[in-house]
């Protein structure tokens, strides 16, 4: 990029201080605080920035060298901008990784530093979608209704817990893994929210036949192994059931709040009601339940309820919760959890994508935490 320059020519400190607003994309810190600026030469009006990235190979790199280019070009008296990224060495990078390890470790009970549950005790609000069976949509939910907290801006985490159906990466759209400094796990991010699940760790041909103890570490690495940079609301998409991951992801998260996504048909809404009995035995806060699939709206503008009728509804009452939304069955919201483009996204007025963003409403406003259920449930 250049312009004719104009003013006195710009000088080391100049662009230093340009540059301390340009946060490395995954990291979200400035570039000059994490020491990735290795070099400023001036040659007249023409400027060469030495950015070392923390990665060979790093995604990224496209967007670090615009973020870098736009800082820098607006200078009095610069003409050009040359970008040049190099590498961080090993022992640069180990201690990136320790700066970044810091953040969230504490003295063990040998003195050593031991890493925490950032999510404990944290400001993050933790919304859990469960189900107590498969094939109701609850991963298409997740995913969109973490979107559409991320459109109000918010900042957005995800944890897909589903090991063994394991299928966010593809419904936000992202297809590379995490970047690893060290032992520091940075998550990728699409369409505003940050993800870490089994997908990146196992190709989608190949089962994760592991057992309780094996998943529960697993699960527990997601937490305290991946800096998550303390997002407004942690989403995480709960697998099917009341099993060994539930339990796990109750033991990790005490201050969750669950969401319960069933189908229309009564049979379901008898199984959802299994994941809801389940969250009050653990002690976990229930906040709401979201009907999926409610009614198909054909050509006609009629809604045509395939799946039968107020299942949400009565499982709300029941639980004597609120019914959060219902969320109609449309085909550009299937095609876009195949393809990587969250409704939200590709078509925000659509009766679908208007429906999460009114869930996404509820629960960033009225049932913000001091408002929050907790009921006596019974058992149908």
């Amino acid at each position: 990029m250049s312009r004719c320059p104009g003013g006195p020519l710009p000088n080391e400190a100049d662009v230093l201080e340009a540059l301390r607003p340009v946060e490395d994309p995954e990291i979200h810190k400035s570039i000059v605080d994490l020491d990735m600026v290795k070099e400023v030469a001036i040659d007249g009006s023409a400027v060469k920035v030495t950015v070392a990235l923390t990665v060979p190979g790093c995604p990224l790199k496209a967007e670090i060298t615009k973020r870098v280019t736009d800082a820098v070009s607006p200078l009095d008296g610069v003409s050009s901008v040359d970008v040049d990224l190099t590498v961080m060495s090993d022992e640069q990078r180990e201690g990136l990784a320790e700066q970044l390890r810091s953040e969230h470790t504490t003295a063990g009970a040998d003195g050593q530093p031991a890493r925490v549950n950032p999510f404990t005790d944290a400001r993050t609000r933790v919304l859990a979608i469960a189900s107590g069976k498969g094939g109701v949509g609850k991963s298409s939910v997740s995913a969109n209704l973490s979107v559409a907290l991320a459109q109000r801006g918010h900042q957005v985490a995800a944890v897909d817990a589903d090991v063994w159906g394991f299928s966010m990466p593809r419904m936000l759209g992202i297809d590379r893994p995490p970047v690893v400094i060290d032992d520091v796990i940075l998550p990728p991010e699409a369409n505003g929210v940050s993800l870490i699940s089994m997908g990146f760790f196992a190709r989608e041909d190949q089962p994760v036949v592991w057992r309780g103890p094996m998943l529960h570490k697993a699960l527990e690495q997601f937490l305290t192994d991946v800096r998550w940079d303390e997002p407004d609301f942690l989403v995480v998409d709960m697998p099917p059931g009341t099993g060994d991951i539930a339990l796990s992801m109750a033991q990790f998260l005490p201050r969750a709040e669950v969401i319960i996504v069933t189908t229309p048909q009564p049979a379901a809404q008898r199984v959802a009601q299994r994941a809801a009995y389940m969250a009050q035995k653990v002690n976990l806060e229930l906040l709401g339940v979201i009907e999926n699939m409610s009614w198909f709206r054909g050509d006609d503008g009629k809604a045509y309820e395939l799946f039968g009728a107020h299942g949400g509804r009565l499982l709300a009452e029941q639980l004597e919760v609120p019914l959060l939304g219902q969320i109609p069955l449309v085909p550009e919201l299937r095609i876009g959890a195949d393809e990587g483009h969250p409704i939200v996204v590709t078509n925000p007025d659509d009766e679908a994508s208007q429906a999460f963003f009114r869930i996404a409403e509820q629960i960033d406003v009225e049932l913000a935490p001091r408002k929050i259920y907790r009921p006596e449930l019974k058992i149908i």
